[in-house]
Protein backbone atom coordinates (compact mmCIF):
# COMPACT_ATOMS: atom_id res chain seq x y z
CA UNK A 1 0.00 0.00 0.00
CA UNK A 2 1.45 3.32 -0.56
CA UNK A 3 2.06 6.48 1.64
CA UNK A 4 0.45 9.75 1.23
CA UNK A 5 -2.69 11.12 1.53
CA UNK A 6 -5.37 9.44 -0.58
CA UNK A 7 -6.94 12.53 -1.08
CA UNK A 8 -4.08 13.85 -3.00
CA UNK A 9 -3.13 11.03 -4.61
CA UNK A 10 -6.52 10.55 -6.28
CA UNK A 11 -7.26 14.32 -6.86
CA UNK A 12 -8.47 14.63 -10.44
CA UNK A 13 -6.34 16.05 -12.76
CA UNK A 14 -8.22 17.66 -15.50
CA UNK A 15 -11.95 18.29 -15.96
CA UNK A 16 -12.66 15.14 -17.63
CA UNK A 17 -11.72 12.94 -14.51
CA UNK A 18 -14.66 15.23 -12.18
CA UNK A 19 -17.56 13.12 -11.78
CA UNK A 20 -21.32 14.36 -10.76
CA UNK A 21 -20.92 18.35 -11.14
CA UNK A 22 -21.67 17.51 -15.19
CA UNK A 23 -23.03 20.95 -15.46
CA UNK A 24 -20.47 23.02 -14.01
CA UNK A 25 -17.65 20.66 -16.26
CA UNK A 26 -19.18 22.01 -19.31
CA UNK A 27 -19.23 25.70 -18.24
CA UNK A 28 -15.68 25.55 -17.01
CA UNK A 29 -14.78 23.68 -20.26
CA UNK A 30 -15.90 26.78 -22.38
CA UNK A 31 -14.08 29.00 -20.46
CA UNK A 32 -11.23 26.38 -21.22
CA UNK A 33 -11.89 26.63 -24.69
CA UNK A 34 -12.07 30.34 -25.06
CA UNK A 35 -8.80 31.00 -23.03
CA UNK A 36 -11.44 33.29 -20.72
CA UNK A 37 -13.52 33.30 -17.39
CA UNK A 38 -15.45 35.64 -14.96
CA UNK A 39 -14.55 35.93 -11.40
CA UNK A 40 -15.93 32.88 -9.64
CA UNK A 41 -17.68 31.85 -6.37
CA UNK A 42 -17.82 28.12 -6.12
CA UNK A 43 -20.20 27.29 -3.27
CA UNK A 44 -21.26 23.63 -1.68
CA UNK A 45 -20.85 21.53 1.13
CA UNK A 46 -17.16 20.51 2.27
CA UNK A 47 -15.82 17.54 -0.23
CA UNK A 48 -17.74 18.01 -3.09
CA UNK A 49 -15.36 18.75 -5.74
CA UNK A 50 -15.26 22.70 -5.18
CA UNK A 51 -10.83 23.30 -5.30
CA UNK A 52 -10.39 20.24 -7.42
CA UNK A 53 -12.60 21.85 -10.20
CA UNK A 54 -10.87 24.62 -9.99
CA UNK A 55 -7.18 23.12 -10.12
CA UNK A 56 -8.47 20.91 -12.70
CA UNK A 57 -9.25 23.86 -14.64
CA UNK A 58 -6.38 25.80 -14.13
CA UNK A 59 -4.26 22.61 -15.14
CA UNK A 60 -6.12 22.49 -18.65
CA UNK A 61 -5.63 26.34 -18.85
CA UNK A 62 -2.19 26.58 -18.34
CA UNK A 63 -0.62 22.70 -18.66
CA UNK A 64 1.54 20.72 -16.73
CA UNK A 65 2.84 24.42 -15.27
CA UNK A 66 -0.13 25.67 -14.06
CA UNK A 67 1.33 26.17 -10.04
CA UNK A 68 2.86 28.92 -11.32
CA UNK A 69 -0.06 31.14 -12.21
CA UNK A 70 -2.06 30.26 -9.15
CA UNK A 71 -2.10 31.45 -5.89
CA UNK A 72 -4.51 29.11 -3.32
CA UNK A 73 -4.99 31.14 0.17
CA UNK A 74 -7.02 29.76 2.88
CA UNK A 75 -9.26 32.38 4.17
CA UNK A 76 -9.81 30.65 7.45
CA UNK A 77 -5.98 31.07 8.27
CA UNK A 78 -5.60 34.73 6.62
CA UNK A 79 -8.80 36.30 6.84
CA UNK A 80 -8.32 39.87 7.69
CA UNK A 81 -7.87 43.12 5.85
CA UNK A 82 -4.12 42.43 5.87
CA UNK A 83 -3.62 39.63 3.63
CA UNK A 84 -5.71 41.41 0.64
CA UNK A 85 -3.74 44.43 1.15
CA UNK A 86 -0.60 42.58 1.05
CA UNK A 87 -0.58 38.94 -0.33
CA UNK A 88 -4.11 39.15 -2.48
CA UNK A 89 -2.63 42.85 -4.17
CA UNK A 90 0.88 41.71 -5.02
CA UNK A 91 -0.30 38.19 -6.35
CA UNK A 92 -3.17 40.11 -8.66
CA UNK A 93 -0.88 43.48 -10.07
CA UNK A 94 1.52 41.68 -11.62
CA UNK A 95 1.32 40.02 -15.52
CA UNK A 96 1.18 36.61 -16.29
CA UNK A 97 4.65 36.05 -18.18
CA UNK A 98 4.87 33.23 -20.77
CA UNK A 99 1.54 32.09 -19.97
CA UNK A 100 -1.05 30.75 -22.85
CA UNK A 101 -3.85 33.41 -21.25
CA UNK A 102 -3.13 36.90 -20.34
CA UNK A 103 -4.58 36.37 -16.80
CA UNK A 104 -3.32 34.31 -13.30
CA UNK A 105 -6.01 32.68 -11.19
CA UNK A 106 -6.31 33.49 -7.44
CA UNK A 107 -8.01 30.82 -5.19
CA UNK A 108 -9.42 31.95 -2.12
CA UNK A 109 -10.81 29.02 -0.12
CA UNK A 110 -13.41 29.40 2.63
CA UNK A 111 -13.63 32.68 1.53
CA UNK A 112 -16.98 33.27 3.80
CA UNK A 113 -14.86 33.31 6.75
CA UNK A 114 -13.40 36.48 5.60
CA UNK A 115 -14.08 39.61 7.71
CA UNK A 116 -16.35 42.43 6.70
CA UNK A 117 -13.74 44.42 6.24
CA UNK A 118 -11.30 41.90 3.85
CA UNK A 119 -14.44 41.37 1.72
CA UNK A 120 -15.13 45.17 1.09
CA UNK A 121 -11.54 45.63 0.52
CA UNK A 122 -11.06 42.32 -1.83
CA UNK A 123 -14.34 43.96 -3.78
CA UNK A 124 -12.56 47.06 -5.06
CA UNK A 125 -9.27 44.88 -5.82
CA UNK A 126 -11.37 42.76 -7.91
CA UNK A 127 -12.22 45.67 -9.75
CA UNK A 128 -9.03 47.20 -10.33
CA UNK A 129 -7.22 44.15 -11.07
CA UNK A 130 -9.60 42.37 -13.61
CA UNK A 131 -6.92 42.49 -16.51
CA UNK A 132 -4.60 40.78 -15.00
CA UNK A 133 -6.28 38.21 -12.07
CA UNK A 134 -9.62 36.36 -12.22
CA UNK A 135 -10.92 35.78 -8.33
CA UNK A 136 -11.91 31.80 -7.50
CA UNK A 137 -13.86 32.35 -4.17
CA UNK A 138 -14.78 28.63 -2.39
CA UNK A 139 -17.23 28.66 0.54
CA UNK A 140 -19.52 26.35 2.24
CA UNK A 141 -22.35 29.37 2.52
CA UNK A 142 -22.89 32.04 -0.26
CA UNK A 143 -25.00 34.26 2.52
CA UNK A 144 -21.23 34.61 4.35
CA UNK A 145 -20.36 36.78 0.93
CA UNK A 146 -21.15 40.71 0.68
CA UNK A 147 -23.31 41.19 -2.18
CA UNK A 148 -21.40 43.16 -4.00
CA UNK A 149 -18.93 40.36 -4.50
CA UNK A 150 -21.45 38.26 -5.25
CA UNK A 151 -22.46 40.59 -8.41
CA UNK A 152 -19.02 40.17 -9.56
CA UNK A 153 -18.61 36.89 -9.44
CA UNK A 154 -20.41 33.93 -11.50
CA UNK A 155 -21.82 31.74 -9.07
CA UNK A 156 -21.66 27.98 -8.89
CA UNK A 157 -23.22 25.90 -6.58
CA UNK A 158 -22.00 21.92 -6.09
CA UNK A 159 -24.05 19.23 -4.28
CA UNK A 160 -22.77 16.22 -2.83
CA UNK A 161 -21.67 13.37 -5.00
CA UNK A 162 -24.47 10.84 -5.60
CA UNK A 163 -24.63 7.65 -3.74
CA UNK A 164 -24.01 5.63 -7.45
CA UNK A 165 -21.09 8.10 -7.90
CA UNK A 166 -19.47 7.79 -4.62
CA UNK A 167 -19.64 4.38 -4.35
CA UNK A 168 -18.30 3.57 -7.59
CA UNK A 169 -15.46 6.20 -6.70
CA UNK A 170 -14.68 4.50 -3.55
CA UNK A 171 -14.84 0.93 -5.18
CA UNK A 172 -11.79 1.80 -8.16
CA UNK A 173 -9.60 3.21 -5.20
CA UNK A 174 -10.44 0.48 -3.35
CA UNK A 175 -9.43 -2.11 -6.58
CA UNK A 176 -6.46 0.23 -6.97
CA UNK A 177 -5.05 -0.47 -3.75
CA UNK A 178 -5.68 -4.00 -3.42
CA UNK A 179 -8.04 -3.77 -0.78
CA UNK A 180 -10.59 -6.31 0.34
CA UNK A 181 -13.66 -4.18 0.99
CA UNK A 182 -17.23 -5.59 1.40
CA UNK A 183 -20.29 -4.05 -0.25
CA UNK A 184 -21.64 -3.45 3.34
CA UNK A 185 -18.02 -1.54 3.90
CA UNK A 186 -18.74 0.68 0.65
CA UNK A 187 -22.54 1.20 2.13
CA UNK A 188 -21.25 2.05 5.47
CA UNK A 189 -18.83 4.40 4.12
CA UNK A 190 -21.37 6.51 2.05
CA UNK A 191 -23.95 6.84 5.00
CA UNK A 192 -20.87 7.90 7.48
CA UNK A 193 -19.67 10.40 4.54
CA UNK A 194 -23.42 11.92 2.98
CA UNK A 195 -21.36 12.53 -0.02
CA UNK A 196 -18.51 13.89 1.16
CA UNK A 197 -15.77 12.34 -1.17
CA UNK A 198 -12.61 13.72 1.59
CA UNK A 199 -14.11 12.12 4.28
CA UNK A 200 -15.06 8.85 2.19
CA UNK A 201 -11.55 8.44 1.24
CA UNK A 202 -10.17 9.17 4.64
CA UNK A 203 -12.21 6.65 6.22
CA UNK A 204 -11.00 4.43 3.27
CA UNK A 205 -7.45 4.60 4.29
CA UNK A 206 -7.82 4.61 7.86
CA UNK A 207 -9.66 1.35 7.56
CA UNK A 208 -6.99 -0.18 5.04
CA UNK A 209 -4.51 0.23 7.80
CA UNK A 210 -5.47 -2.75 9.97
CA UNK A 211 -5.01 -4.68 6.49
CA UNK A 212 -8.29 -6.69 7.28
CA UNK A 213 -11.44 -6.96 5.75
CA UNK A 214 -13.22 -3.84 5.21
CA UNK A 215 -16.70 -4.13 6.13
CA UNK A 216 -19.34 -2.22 7.88
CA UNK A 217 -18.18 -3.01 11.44
CA UNK A 218 -14.37 -1.58 11.12
CA UNK A 219 -16.10 1.64 9.17
CA UNK A 220 -18.74 2.42 12.47
CA UNK A 221 -15.64 1.28 14.93
CA UNK A 222 -13.46 3.61 13.08
CA UNK A 223 -16.38 6.34 13.64
CA UNK A 224 -16.88 5.46 16.99
CA UNK A 225 -20.85 4.89 16.12
CA UNK A 226 -23.22 1.92 16.62
CA UNK A 227 -23.60 -0.01 13.53
CA UNK A 228 -27.21 -0.04 11.98
CA UNK A 229 -27.61 -3.74 12.24
CA UNK A 230 -27.46 -3.80 15.97
CA UNK A 231 -29.91 -0.70 15.87
CA UNK A 232 -32.44 -2.89 13.54
CA UNK A 233 -32.17 -6.40 15.92
CA UNK A 234 -33.00 -4.29 18.78
CA UNK A 235 -35.57 -2.34 17.99
CA UNK A 236 -37.21 -5.72 15.84
CA UNK A 237 -36.52 -7.70 19.39
CA UNK A 238 -38.73 -4.79 21.41
CA UNK A 239 -41.74 -4.81 18.36
CA UNK A 240 -41.98 -8.11 18.62
CA UNK A 241 -42.72 -7.71 21.97
CA UNK A 242 -39.48 -9.10 23.57
CA UNK A 243 -38.89 -6.18 26.04
CA UNK A 244 -36.20 -7.86 28.31
CA UNK A 245 -34.13 -9.15 25.24
CA UNK A 246 -34.26 -5.66 23.59
CA UNK A 247 -32.83 -4.58 27.38
CA UNK A 248 -30.18 -7.25 27.55
CA UNK A 249 -29.17 -6.05 23.40
CA UNK A 250 -29.28 -2.19 24.56
CA UNK A 251 -26.93 -2.91 27.67
CA UNK A 252 -24.73 -4.49 25.43
CA UNK A 253 -24.37 -1.51 23.54
CA UNK A 254 -24.79 0.72 26.46
CA UNK A 255 -21.86 -1.38 28.93
CA UNK A 256 -19.66 -3.55 26.79
CA UNK A 257 -19.72 -1.37 23.98
CA UNK A 258 -19.57 1.79 25.21
CA UNK A 259 -22.05 3.86 22.72
CA UNK A 260 -23.29 7.27 23.81
CA UNK A 261 -27.09 7.52 24.48
CA UNK A 262 -27.35 10.72 21.87
CA UNK A 263 -26.10 8.30 18.96
CA UNK A 264 -28.49 5.70 20.15
CA UNK A 265 -31.65 8.03 20.15
CA UNK A 266 -30.58 9.16 16.53
CA UNK A 267 -29.97 6.07 15.13
CA UNK A 268 -33.43 4.88 16.89
CA UNK A 269 -35.51 7.86 15.20
CA UNK A 270 -34.10 6.81 11.64
CA UNK A 271 -34.43 3.28 11.85
CA UNK A 272 -38.02 4.25 13.06
CA UNK A 273 -39.07 6.66 10.28
CA UNK A 274 -37.82 3.81 7.87
CA UNK A 275 -39.31 1.06 9.11
CA UNK A 276 -41.86 0.37 6.82
CA UNK A 277 -44.09 -2.05 9.02
CA UNK A 278 -44.73 1.07 11.03
CA UNK A 279 -48.09 3.08 10.15
CA UNK A 280 -47.70 6.66 10.30
CA UNK A 281 -49.61 6.93 13.33
CA UNK A 282 -47.34 5.19 15.38
CA UNK A 283 -44.49 7.13 14.07
CA UNK A 284 -45.75 10.36 15.19
CA UNK A 285 -46.52 8.66 18.79
CA UNK A 286 -42.97 7.27 19.09
CA UNK A 287 -41.75 10.68 17.75
CA UNK A 288 -43.30 12.19 20.76
CA UNK A 289 -41.55 9.51 23.05
CA UNK A 290 -38.03 10.15 21.44
CA UNK A 291 -38.46 13.94 21.87
CA UNK A 292 -39.16 13.08 25.69
CA UNK A 293 -36.62 11.16 26.07
CA UNK A 294 -33.98 12.96 24.24
CA UNK A 295 -35.14 16.35 26.30
CA UNK A 296 -34.45 13.99 29.44
CA UNK A 297 -31.07 12.86 28.94
CA UNK A 298 -30.04 16.76 27.98
CA UNK A 299 -31.22 17.27 31.83
CA UNK A 300 -29.09 14.23 33.00
CA UNK A 301 -31.28 11.60 33.47
CA UNK A 302 -29.86 8.16 33.97
CA UNK A 303 -29.19 6.86 30.14
CA UNK A 304 -30.05 2.69 30.55
CA UNK A 305 -33.22 4.03 32.47
CA UNK A 306 -34.68 6.27 29.41
CA UNK A 307 -33.66 4.02 27.00
CA UNK A 308 -35.23 0.93 28.88
CA UNK A 309 -38.39 3.05 28.58
CA UNK A 310 -38.07 3.64 24.62
CA UNK A 311 -37.70 -0.08 24.61
CA UNK A 312 -40.98 -0.50 26.57
CA UNK A 313 -43.11 2.17 24.27
CA UNK A 314 -41.56 0.15 21.40
CA UNK A 315 -42.88 -3.44 22.96
CA UNK A 316 -46.25 -1.39 23.37
CA UNK A 317 -46.57 -0.19 19.64
CA UNK A 318 -45.56 -3.55 18.82
CA UNK A 319 -48.33 -4.99 20.63
CA UNK A 320 -50.68 -2.89 19.08
CA UNK A 321 -49.56 -3.62 15.33
CA UNK A 322 -50.35 -7.09 15.61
Amino acid sequence: MSSGMWTEKYRPQSLDEIVNQKEIVSRFKNFVNEKNMPHLLLVGPAGVGKTTSILAMARDLYGPSYRSFILELNASDERGIGVIRDKVKNFARTAAIASPVNFKILIMDEADHLTSDAQHALRRTMEIYTRTCRFCLLGNYSENIIDPIQSRCSVFRFSPLEEDALKGHVENIAKRENLDILEEGIDAIYQASNGDVRKSLNLLQAAAANKQTIDDVAIYNLLGNVSPEAIKNMLKTALDGNFLDSRELLRELLINQGVAPTDIIRNVYREIMRNSSLSERMKVKLSDTLGTIDYRLTQGSRAEIQLSTLLAHLSVVGEEKE
